[in-house]
Order: C-alpha cells, then sequence, then structure tokens
C-alpha cells in the first residue's frame, strides 16, 4: 500500500465512506417500498441485482471467470451455499427495517466480528491473544444483558450476524471478486425469485405494476441499491488498508442505530443501553487490539486479527 499516491488513498477513503455510507442510510430505502411485502422486495431484489451487475459485466467484459466457475463443482456448491445464507441475511435485514427493528438490525452488525471470531475459533481452530478473549466475553455478556431486555434473545441480531458470518466464511473460500461473486449468486437466486413473483402475479397479488411507476421503478431501484455500494467497496479495496477498510465498517451499523433512535424513534430502555454498551466496548477491545498488532507489523497469518479484518472489510460485499 506504501505504493499508492496520496490521492489515489483518498479517492479509495471517500469510495470506502460512501460504500458504508449507503449501507448505512439503506434502511430509509426498503420502507419506501411498502405496501410490498419483505419476502417481494428480497425477490425483486434478487432478480433486478442480477440485472445490473449483468449489465456492468458485459460493460467491462469479464466473463471468463463464469466458464472456470462452471467447470469447478465445488466451489460452485460453494457459491451456492453463499446465495442461500445471503438470502437468508437480506431477507432477515428486509423484514427487521419494515417492522421497525432498525436498532436490533444494527446490533447485528455490529456483533458480526465478534461471531467471526467465534466462528473462526470454533471452525478454523484459530487461536485469540487475551484481549480477543476478553472481547468475545464481553459480548457474551451483552448478549445475556439484551436477553434479559428484549425478554427474550435477540434473534434478529442473531440471525443477522451469524449469516453473515457465515457468508463470509463461504467467500473466503470461494475467492471471487466482487461483482462476479454478486453476478454468481443472483443468477443461482434468480429462478426462484422470478418464479415467486410470477405466482404472486398470478393470484392478484403483486404489487409491481398495480402501484404506479413510481413504485414499480423503486422495485427496480433495488439491483441499484445492492450493486452501487459494492462498486464502491471495490474502488475502495484496492486503494487502503485492509485495517482501515475495517475501522470504516463500522459506519453502517452507527448510522443504522441512529437512524432507529432518531428517525424511526425506536425504544431505547436501560437494559438496551447497557447491552449496546458492552457491544461497543467488546469492539473498542477488537479495535485497540488489532491496530497494536498493524503498528508491530504482524500479518498474522494464523491469528484472528485477519480473520476480523477479512469479515470486517473484504467479506462485506453484498450486505444488508
Amino acid at each position: 500500500m506504501a505504493g499508492k499516491s496520496k490521492g489515489e488513498q483518498r479517492i479509495g477513503l471517500l469510495n470506502g465512506f460512501a460504500a458504508y455510507g449507503m449501507w448505512g442510510l439503506v434502511p430509509l430505502f426498503w420502507p419506501l417500498l411498502k405496501p410490498s411485502g419483505a419476502v417481494e422486495i428480497l425477490a425483486h431484489r434478487m432478480v433486478w441485482s442480477l440485472a445490473v451487475v449483468g449489465a456492468a459485466l458485459l460493460v467491462l467484459r469479464r466473463w471468463a471467470w463464469a466458464g472456470e466457475l462452471l467447470r469447478q463443482p465445488r466451489k460452485l456448491a460453494l457459491i451456492t451455499v453463499a446465495a442461500a445464507v445471503i438470502t437468508v441475511n437480506w431477507g432477515v435485514y428486509i423484514w427487521a427495517v419494515n417492522s421497525e427493528h432498525v436498532v436490533e438490525a444494527s446490533l447485528g452488525y455490529f456483533i458480526n466480528p465478534l461471531v467471526t471470531i467465534a466462528m473462526g475459533v470454533l471452525l478454523l481452530k484459530e487461536r485469540l491473544r487475551p484481549v480477543q478473549w476478553l472481547a468475545v466475553g464481553v459480548g457474551l455478556a451483552a448478549v445475556l444483558v439484551l436477553t434479559i431486555g428484549y425478554g427474550q434473545p435477540p434473534w434478529i441480531s442473531l440471525c443477522l450476524a451469524f449469516s453473515f458470518a457465515t457468508y463470509g466464511l463461504v467467500k473466503k473460500k470461494v475467492n471471487l471478486g466482487g461483482i462476479e461473486s454478486l453476478a454468481a449468486e443472483t443468477a443461482i437466486q434468480f429462478l426462484p425469485a422470478l418464479a415467486y413473483l410470477l405466482w404472486l402475479g398470478s393470484k392478484g397479488d403483486a404489487t409491481f405494476g398495480t402501484h404506479g411507476t413510481g413504485h414499480a421503478g423503486l422495485l427496480a431501484a433495488t439491483g441499484l441499491v445492492t450493486a452501487l455500494p459494492l462498486v464502491c467497496f471495490g474502488a475502495a479495496a484496492i486503494r487502503v488498508p485492509l485495517s482501515t477498510l475495517g475501522l470504516l465498517q463500522y459506519l453502517a451499523p452507527v448510522f443504522q442505530f441512529l437512524l432507529g433512535i432518531v428517525y424511526f424513534h425506536e425504544a431505547m430502555p436501560a437494559e438496551r443501553w447497557a447491552g449496546f454498551g458492552l457491544v461497543w466496548l467488546a469492539l473498542s477491545l477488537l479495535t485497540f487490539d488489532a491496530l497494536r498488532m498493524a503498528r508491530r507489523g504482524v500479518r498474522g497469518a494464523r491469528g484472528p486479527a485477519t480473520t476480523v479484518g477479512a469479515g470486517a472489510g473484504g467479506v462485506v460485499r453484498e450486505r444488508a
């Protein structure tokens, strides 16, 4: 990264802010699609995302990867798993926002790095440093406090965090570029999504085309809402260090959290503030530890510091 000019890094930072800013402000968009239900919105997002990334790939003339992917059944199977997991993530997120659970949805992306670390330990047998163990412990305490506060486990947050962490784990194995990966995943999602929309239309329950051109245009715009932040993220990823992207990732849940409180007026009783405070403490510990190791010049090929970085930056491509 030392070879990058200051101008290039400035462009990268602007694109990083744009990507995470759009991801953070997306809760403002999903309510505009009512009276469409969450599943109909999700299906349109799949269909129109494929249209947008397909057009982008035509312009860029980047199709060689598709033939290679079709000749690799194992990688194709992983892409299918990634498509299934991100479908769950997208669907839960859209439902959460349109059901006035924006704060709880933001929590999912706050705790995602902690879940990524836990999965690294359990599945990849990675070894944690003491500060990382402390952060995970504080995160578990936060979940307990929030469970007491909500009267039940914060299942929306946990579902979003675990689905996205699983998605990140699978994507590390696939190793495809952002636009290519989204194209492959939405290609797998396309037929089931289109079939659902056609079935919905045959019942007379589809909102596309029955609530005016403005509503139809907004549903079609779900493709741009999905792809545009990804393009900005890709421009940032090649220009700024992964550690910087790892810090920028917190912009999205911060914006979502603030929108939930200030714009959507969601309740924040004392026990919920306590739970969020513990989550932020855990993330502060992780950030401190990552910056300390970065200053030492430790690449951490085996340690979870790179896992956190990958989960924070390298894998955040098709988030909600």
